[in-house]
């Protein structure tokens, strides 16, 4: 985190002015029309060469997201370098299979290319159509409630990263039979929740009256305001009391 504020610090120093309009231009701006639709193609092999290099994708993610933050790189842009990105991180599993006996290296080999194409079939899904890069637009409503909750990617995090798996390992511990029997009705009123969040922001007429809001319901059911009171409340406690 420190070393994170210092560099964001440091490039938000550096890049003012004409240097940050030049970079964000050169950057953000597409191919030339006929061959725009490869803009994002290109930046995925630009993220992948420059991962290979330094050999870490955290790193060149984490150096990218600065600049995002100061508006010299797009979210739209910084997704497919991101995705470049995790190509490129492949590459050390690969030269460290290369590496192996060669009574192991038909089977390290197999594993390396297995990270490989799973990456690859990550692209597949998320960024050829753009109706399917749905990161972009989650990314976006997520970083819209941390601007305004800053608790909110303490929370997501430990949610997302921890509680939740956790969860489910535990439940996948009892047989697939329980997995199913817990999982199955959770998805369907999480499919049911953004179908009707979907119609609610876009045909709220076809809803009957009742759910055309979710005010019928508890506060902190469908807001995160009470959980920002208690939160502030506690933090301010302990600031007064520190």
């Amino acid at each position: 985190c420190t070393c994170l504020i210092l560099l964001v610090k440091l490039l938000n120093s550096l890049l003012k002015g004409q240097v940050a309009k030049a970079i964000q231009k050169v950057i953000n701006t597409d191919l030339p029309h006929p061959l725009s639709w490869l803009t994002g193609y290109f930046a995925m092999v630009v993220g992948a060469g420059m991962t290979f290099v330094v050999q870490s994708s955290s790193v060149f993610t984490s150096a990218i997201t600065p600049l995002i933050g100061l508006g010299v790189i797009s979210i739209e842009r910084a997704y497919p370098l991101t995705l470049g990105s995790n190509i490129g991180t492949t590459t050390t599993a690969i030269l460290a299979a290369l590496a192996s006996p060669g009574d192991k290296l038909a089977s390290s080999f197999q594993i390396a290319l297995c990270h490989f194409f799973f990456n690859i079939s990550g692209i597949l899904l998320w960024y050829p159509l753009p109706f399917t890069r749905l990161p972009i637009r989650m990314a976006k409503a997520l970083g819209e409630r941390t601007a305004k909750y800053r608790w909110f990617a303490v929370l997501y995090l430990i949610v997302c990263f921890l509680l939740l798996p956790s969860l489910i390992f535990g439940i996948s511990m009892a047989g697939w039979r329980v997995l199913v029997g817990v999982g199955a009705p959770f998805l369907g009123l999480l499919f049911f929740v953004g179908l009707v969040n979907a119609l609610q922001a876009h045909s709220p007429g076809r809803l009957p009256k009742w759910l055309q809001t979710w005010d019928f319901l508890p506060a902190w059911m469908h807001s995160l305001q009470p959980l920002d009171r208690v939160i502030t409340q506690a933090t301010l406690c302990c600031t007064d009391r520190c």
